[in-house]
């Protein structure tokens, strides 16, 4: 292979690193000098007022503390951070700049996170359980410098056993033709036929093979069984990934095999069930263990007596036989290492454990025969060559359709720097090097699909043993509405639900999702789902806090997590909460197709996405999710689930463009279903955020589909709605009285047939449950009053006088199009419920004298004097007369031209009445100013005193200022005193 090239890629590597090297160091400097310890906390980096709950001493003499939020409040829980077992932290005191120690973090929980500190002779650490302590992520220089080196390595390769791999992995030659093996006996049994033919295929390849896995093909059990059949060749194996979590999932599973594997690595970095197998407890139980026990005795005993002598002859000897001890100790070490390294089968190590400078340097240069790289595609190229230079052949596996490696540098990554080596590879040599396992044995085959067609060009099947499999599947859970669906849409679109507004705050926030998270939650327990089934993923840190301070009191096995932090998880149940809802259609981290891959590949029986359809329907792979989900899933509205929110007309900043808006010819309206199916008057209101799922509802901003009822023709849409037209025009010519339409039809298709007959004026009724659910069109009677006889149906009017006029009065900035017509019609059919459960107990009564002169205001506004329901342009202007008036009881102000909108309760109400302490929010108004002072640490008027100390950061730095000041006058006056000493 050409030199220039490995050069040239050495040097675009080390550029690239260089690049992250200063973003990070720049990041931590930045946080350093002008971050508050409130906005570090708020970062990710920084955990404040820790307290110790317990200390103990670990294996092989690591001190282990556990440190817990101080418990000010009934829900004491961690704030959402980056923290993850294997990162170096720094420990202070609360009100202390100087560091403690360094420890390395070991385990970390939603209430308590566990840091592993080395204790010498020189160094003990005192904490007292009364203190306060903070805990502060550290930049790792080491992995920078081993990453450095291994690219410095790769360029001055000539010779040795993997001189023919690097002319492969950097292009400077083709793979070699796949081998002739004898056939296999599998371990596992179990094996699918893609799983199978992967196995035998990496053994074939001479020099590369890679291993796609999507999400829930077992592919930690295909590599698994590939390394079993190259120990059974009697070949060595080096087997690499990039985090400590990964490489103890595959020690254990090879544990369970009764092979001789090894696992290098800090022992506080290690899971408790790979700690016997670590390099550390092998040499504890070698046969030299009590020589090199006996020793580091002999070593303390001298440094006891170098302390107590002080003839300066005797402390020179004590000197040497230290020096001559610790020789003989590294010597027995050593061997004891080469001893347990060589009898392994397979070392285990992550990808910079594998470094030169570790234990594998008392190795010989060809002793490894492979290396496997798992979880390939989340590791930085340059990670990956650590181990690759050790082994004439690579296996790589793992997804590139998933989530990239991690970087800082924005530039580095559009450099290239998050494209991983298994991305590159597949790309560059496709087919002849690559297996992709195509059966998934986790997800319902409804989340499969969308994952096939919309990432793995629809190759991914599911196993017959989960297609079906659904939550009211599992023990002890009941069959309903939310239990027997696999795809749930709640849409917020128009509800007035945006997300939080927090300036230059790059996180984000939604309370009105948090509220709706909240309550999917408590129906799924409710029905008997356990909450540890059950994982909540957000792709902001603020909307994690959020989530974490409103649920883990109250369902505190509930798992609440970033997307970043969920990868290679999976739960029963998983609910998203996308957060974005903004006007101008921003979705910022959304954005990323492969982060919403990963959340929605989680689940394995149900997920329900909560999100704004006008505002992620601006990006392509985001609008194809919620037409997913729209076409094969159940659409359910937030309004449906929150009885406090009202209807918001408004449409994207900019061109008409980017509203999303359905544009049907009459208005979307819900069904009207009888009173003898409406769920029954007082229990539906004792539980106002749950009601049932009304088919025909749609938000706005949600694209409407006219598929058929098979859905799986894309095309013949008009068509379909044109027949349906036909079907009620022929009914509205002739004398019959109601036309049925079957069950087969799907709720896109019933969706259509509501808005079609309310285009001419019929009434439309839903009824049925499931797959029995059918449409029966009528004709309107004209409204009677209580105790009188209707009087005949009207002659059927003609398509034109069934059209609905326009509206006559509408809010301010608003057209009168069907769009408008369609924000309300969920608010028509709140009111028209309260309507009917109101006038059912009246007709119930028996006659009464002549009736009283009524109230002014029974009700609150308008809404009170609704007309009838049949009466649909009167009940419009009647909701939008009140939609225009203060929403304080007994106050009739008009908000058309001077109102105030509340974020807490989404109502507008007077100037008079705008106050949250007035009209009842006082108390939300509170809390949300509590946490925007705990996230930002910045007082607002009404909240306290201001806070006068200086911030550390700004305190150091004058304080640095008047040290340099006071030091050119010391030495002004030195000068000065020697020019007098020398005039005398």
């Amino acid at each position: 292979m050409a030199s220039s090239t490995v050069e040239s890629f050495v040097a675009q590597q080390l550029q690239l690193l260089e690049l992250e090297r200063d973003a990070e160091v720049e990041e931590r400097r930045s946080w350093q000098e002008h971050s508050s310890l409130k906005e570090l906390q708020s970062r990710g980096v920084c955990l404040l007022k820790l307290q110790v709950s317990s200390q103990c001493t670990g294996l092989y003499g690591q001190r282990l503390v556990t440190f817990e939020p101080r418990k000010l409040g009934p829900v004491v829980v961690l704030p959402s951070n980056t923290f993850t077992s294997g990162d170096i932290v720094g420990l202070y005191e609360a009100n202390e700049s100087s560091q403690l120690a360094t420890g390395v973090l070991t385990r970390i929980t939603q209430k308590s996170v566990t840091v592993a500190f080395d204790e010498s002779h020189d160094f003990q650490l005192n904490l007292d359980r009364e203190s306060t302590y903070r805990l502060l992520k550290l930049a790792n220089d080491v992995t920078y410098k081993r990453l450095k080196k291994a690219l410095m390595a790769v360029k001055k390769y000539h010779s040795g056993p993997a001189s023919s791999l690097i002319d492969v992995l950097l292009g400077g030659s083709t793979p070699s033709p796949t081998a002739e093996i004898p056939p296999l006996t599998f371990y596992n049994t179990a094996l699918d036929a893609s799983q199978k033919e992967a196995v035998s295929f990496a053994l074939a390849q001479k020099e590369l093979a890679i291993i796609h896995g999507p999400p829930g093909t077992g592919k930690t059990t295909t590599v698994v069984e590939i390394i079993l059949q190259a120990v059974k060749q009697g070949l060595k194996v080096l087997c690499c990934a990039p985090s400590n979590i990964a490489v103890d999932n595959l020690v254990e599973r090879l544990a369970l095999c009764k092979k001789r594997i090894l696992r290098l690595g800090h022992p506080a970095r290690l899971l408790e069930a790979a700690q016997q197998h670590s390099l550390d407890a092998v040499l504890a139980r070698s046969d030299n263990a009590q020589i090199v026990a006996d020793i580091r005795r002999d070593i303390d005993q001298v440094f006891s007596k170098n302390r107590k002598t002080q003839d300066k002859r005797e402390k020179s000897n004590f000197r040497n036989e230290i020096k001559l001890l610790r020789k003989e100790l590294k010597e027995r070490e050593e061997a004891a290492m080469v001893q347990s390294l060589t009898a392994a089968d397979v070392v285990l190590a992550t990808n910079t454990g594998a470094s030169c400078d570790g234990p594998l340097k008392l190795l010989p240069e060809n002793h490894f025969d492979v290396v496997v790289v798992d979880e390939c595609a989340q590791a930085l190229e340059a990670s990956c060559w650590i181990p690759l230079l050790k082994a004439p052949k690579c296996i790589l596996a793992g997804d590139h359709k998933q989530l990239p490696p991690t970087t800082v540098s924005h530039k580095a990554a559009l450099g290239g720097l998050s494209r991983s080596l298994m991305e590159r590879l597949a790309e560059k040599h496709g087919a002849g090097v690559v297996r992709m396992l195509t059966v998934q044995y986790r997800m319902h085959q409804a989340i499969t699909r969308w994952a096939s067609e919309a990432m793995y060009h629809g190759q991914l099947t599911a196993h017959p043993s989960v297609a079906g499999h659904l939550l009211k599947d599992l023990p002890g859970v009941a069959d309903t509405e939310d239990t027997g669906v696999p795809l749930l849409l709640i849409d917020t679109a128009g509800c007035g639900l945006s997300e939080l507004d927090e300036g230059d705050n790059q996180s984000k926030g939604n309370p009105g999702e948090v509220r709706l998270v909240s309550l999917h939650i408590q129906a799924l327990v409710d029905a008997g789902v356990r909450a540890g089934d059950i994982a909540v993923i957000a792709p902001y840190n603020l909307q994690v806090d959020l989530l974490r301070q409103s649920l883990s009191s109250k369902h505190p096995e509930l798992e609440i997590k970033s997307v970043d932090g969920f990868q290679g998880r999976e739960k029963e149940a998983v609910i998203l909460t996308f957060v974005r809802s903004n006007r101008k259609g921003e979705v910022g981290f959304l954005a990323e197709d492969r982060r919403i891959n990963v959340a929605v590949t989680r689940a394995r029986r149900h997920v329900a996405v909560i999100c704004d359809s006008r505002t992620v329907n601006n990006h392509a792979f985001l609008k194809t999710l919620v037409n997913y989900f729209t076409e094969h899933g159940e659409v359910r509205t937030a309004f449906e689930y929150l009885d406090d929110i009202v209807p918001e007309n408004y449409t994207h900043e900019g061109s008409q463009g980017h509203s999303r808006a359905p544009k049907t010819k009459g208005p979307a309206t819900s069904t009207r279903k009888p009173a003898s199916e409406q769920e029954g008057g007082q229990e539906a209101r004792a539980a106002p955020g749950r009601g049932r799922r009304k088919p025909s509802v749609r938000t706005p901003g949600s694209q409407v589909h006219s598929q058929p009822s098979s859905g799986s023709d894309r095309t013949g849409g008009t068509d379909h709605v044109e027949h349906f037209r036909a079907m009620i025009e022929t009914f509205v010519a002739s004398k019959e009285s109601q036309l049925e339409f079957p069950a087969s039809l799907s709720s896109h298709d019933r969706l259509r047939v509501h808005q079609i007959a309310e285009e001419f004026g019929l009434r439309h009724d839903s009824t049925g449950e499931g797959k029995a659910r059918h449409i029966t069109v009528s004709r309107k009677s004209p409204a009677s009053s209580s105790g009188s006889v209707a009087p005949p149906p009207p002659s059927p009017p003609s398509p034109a006088q069934a059209e609905p006029e326009p509206l006559a009065e509408l809010p301010r900035g608003q057209s009168s199009g069907p769009t408008q017509l369609d924000l309300k019609a969920l608010q028509l059919e709140r009111l028209q419920r309260q309507q009917r459960s109101q006038a059912q107990p009246a007709k119930a009564q028996p006659p009464q004298k002549a009736p009283q002169k009524k109230k002014k205001r029974d009700m609150k506004g308008p809404v009170a004097a609704l007309p009838c329901e049949e009466d649909f342009d009167a009940l419009v202007s009647a909701v939008v007369k009140a939609d225009n008036t203060c929403s304080f009881a007994k106050c009739s102000a008009s908000t058309t031209t001077l109102g105030q909108f509340c974020m807490h309760c989404s109502r507008r109400y007077c100037l008079s009445h705008h106050l949250p302490e007035i009209h009842g929010c006082g108390e939300k108004a509170r809390a949300h100013a509590r946490q925007r002072i705990s996230r930002e640490g910045v007082l607002y008027a009404g909240s306290g005193s201001r806070d006068r100390t200086l911030d550390p950061a700004k305190r150091a730095q004058l304080q640095r200022r008047l040290d340099k000041k006071l030091g050119e006058l010391s030495s002004q006056r030195a000068s000065k005193r020697k020019e007098k000493e020398r005039g005398t």
